[in-house]
């Protein structure tokens, strides 16, 4: 898969200058946007230093970034999202340091949005570390998703329930509500989200500032992003802006990834595409976002089974769930079929919560293929994304719970059918 990429940045309507900045670096596939703040030009200044240090920093892991490979032993994908973390901790310092040595830009500081692409060939996976309210947007199949989260106050405000997006405006909180929760340098250090994904043949990116997306049409994003000399298109969009009333800064960067040019492309994005598309149909994950779908589905593996090839025995320690894709899998309790799963049917979901032994086994039918979520991995994820383990386990309770109702009302009918044959038996008796 080839990359495409462009870039448009503009002082906006009704600012004095320009406190945004953006980086790409061809060579390292780097792409970023910062949004200073501050005021007397240190935002400038902030969002300048911020682009610069993480670009450094990156690049001095650049090795370990050459010899990473989707899909291979070798350098994990952690190591690239600590490379990215590590990177803005350092620009976050840098950025700090600056602001204690000179008083007037005291209080400083920026968002962060970056994009890093590893890999090779047709086997792309994207990397991502955000602080602030920049956005990272994903074109795929004509639909539009934000893979990052905006640290803001108004967003804090809805995911807390305090206040709905409509009521913001006659609220108190009005004034503030672009003042930003997290931001690089401000302290001396900062959370910083991380997170990877498959990149598909075809997907469409844009990273901007929020002078930018304060004016983003979502459902027009996926054609604007695909249309014509990408040179042209955040030129476009930033005009686009403008003529809204450009109240701030914009920046926006547009990476396309060219479509599948190889055999091997097939496979693999057809695969990756699956994935989400069971996972998404599951219960458990029925309340995820698309992003936090990603997510799960980064952590997924596919898993070929030939007829008769056991997926697990009975009595054996369970450590992941399994999804039918193709093919079919036959439940056994002995030697007696207790069920036969098709496409789109999961089994084996206990074992991301306990560690009990399979209570049944699990055997291929025929040649089939299974998406496969390991429960270390499961965990390792959930501790890292709270909101998205709340919205799973919260799943998970209701999942449970229909199946408890489920076998009460199977104990009840048994019970009932016992005493009716117990009452028919006592008539029969009483004629004789």
């Amino acid at each position: 898969m080839e990359l495409s990429f462009a870039a448009a940045t503009d002082v906006g309507r009704q600012r004095n200058h320009n406190e945004d900045n953006f980086l790409i670096d061809k060579k390292l596939r780097l792409f970023m946007v910062a949004d200073g703040m501050g005021g007397h030009a240190a935002g400038e200044v902030a969002s300048s230093i911020a682009v610069h240090e993480i670009r450094d920093a990156i690049n001095n892991n650049r090795d370990l970034i050459d010899r990473y490979r989707v899909d291979h032993p070798g350098v994990q994908a952690y190591e690239i999202l600590q490379v990215l973390e590590h990177a803005v901790q350092a620009a976050c310092g840098a950025v700090h340091s600056r602001a204690q040595a000179e008083p007037d830009k005291r209080g400083m500081g920026t968002t962060a949005t970056v994009l890093l692409v590893a890999g090779n060939g047709d086997h792309l996976r994207g990397f991502i570390a955000h602080v602030g309210d920049s956005r990272v947007y994903l074109a795929r199949q004509n639909q539009c998703h934000v893979l990052t989260e905006d640290h803001s106050l108004m967003n804090e405000l809805v995911r807390r329930g305090k206040l709905n997006r409509e009521q913001i405006e006659s609220s108190p909180y009005k004034q503030y509500k672009n003042a930003v929760t997290r931001a690089v340098g401000v302290y001396g250090s900062v959370e910083v989200d991380t997170f990877d994904f498959d990149i598909l043949p075809g997907d469409r990116f844009l990273i901007c500032s929020d002078g930018m997306y304060a004016y983003v049409d979502e459902g027009e994003l996926p054609k604007q992003l695909a249309d014509g000399d990408i040179k042209e298109v955040p030129k476009r969009l930033v005009d686009t802006a403008n003529k809204g009333g450009g109240h701030d800064n914009i920046t926006a960067v547009v990476l396309r990834v060219s479509e599948s040019s190889g055999a091997e492309a097939t496979p693999r994005s057809t695969d990756v595409s699956l994935k989400l598309e069971v996972l998404k149909g599951m219960q458990m994950f029925r309340y995820l976002a698309y992003k936090e779908l990603v997510q799960v589905a980064a952590i997924a593996e596919m898993q070929e089974l030939r007829k008769d090839e056991p997926v697990f025995q009975e009595g054996q320690p369970g450590d992941a769930m399994y999804v039918v894709t193709s093919g079919s899998v036959r439940l056994l309790s002995g030697e007696k079929i207790v069920a036969e799963l098709g496409r789109g049917q999961h089994f084996g979901e206990m074992a991301l919560v306990d560690r009990s032994t399979r209570s049944l086994s699990a055997i291929a039918s025929e040649a089939s293929r299974l998406v496969v979520v390991n429960r270390k991995d499961f965990y390792e994820l959930i501790k890292r994304e709270p909101a998205s383990a709340v919205k799973m386990l919260w799943a998970f309770v209701q999942v449970l719970g229909q199946r408890l109702r489920k076998t009460n009302a199977d104990l009840s009918e048994a019970l009932h059918g016992d005493k009716r044959g117990l009452e028919t038996e006592k008539e029969n008796k009483s004629q004789d």
